[in-house]
């Protein structure tokens, strides 16, 4: 777990270079600048995680409906692994949840295994695939649909093989 003192803020368009910066690092085939900015002119929930006065991750999420879909979700790779993802999507959930959202879902890539255990951990489930979603170095891969059923009224429910928390 991290141990270090960190903050949970709403990004601002200050924020979208040491975002670029994470994306660029994490991932082969990282979102675009303007795909960040779009994402911010449309008012989607977005946030970042600082240690000191340095972003190390950020995670943005739409909202409508009652369902709300994370779009993508990063931390910085040196990083990786001590609770911070787990930190930010609490968060979503938390603000899902605000807003009366009652199904969280997202797309993973089929190939990235720790973050696929790290959503199970959390109650998502498997809904299903969509082909050829992501660029790859060698054609496209694979995306799984998970989801989590949210209950903001203060009743736990059930979605596809287990119980929701």
């Amino acid at each position: 777990m991290f141990v270090e003192p960190y903050q949970l803020r709403l990004m601002t368009e200050a924020d979208v270079p040491s975002v670029m910066n994470i994306e660029k690092t994490a991932y082969p085939f990282p979102w675009t600048e303007g795909n960040l900015r779009d994402c911010l002119k449309r008012h989607y929930y977005a946030c970042v995680l600082e240690v000191g006065a340095n972003i190390c991750g950020y995670a943005l999420m739409s909202m409508a409906a009652g369902e709300a879909h994370v779009l993508n979700i990063c931390i910085q790779p040196d990083l990786q692994g001590k609770g911070l993802g787990r930190t930010l999507l609490h968060s979503l959930e938390q603000t899902a949840r605000e807003n009366k959202v009652e199904m969280l879902l997202l797309e993973v890539r089929a190939s990235n295994k720790r973050a696929i255990k790290l959503y199970e951990s959390l109650g998502f489930n498997e809904l299903g695939c969509r082909e050829h979603y992501y660029p790859g170095r060698n054609g496209r891969e694979d995306a799984l649909v998970l989801a989590r059923q949210l209950s903001y009224c203060g009743h736990n429910t059930t979605f596809g093989n287990g119980p929701i928390l």
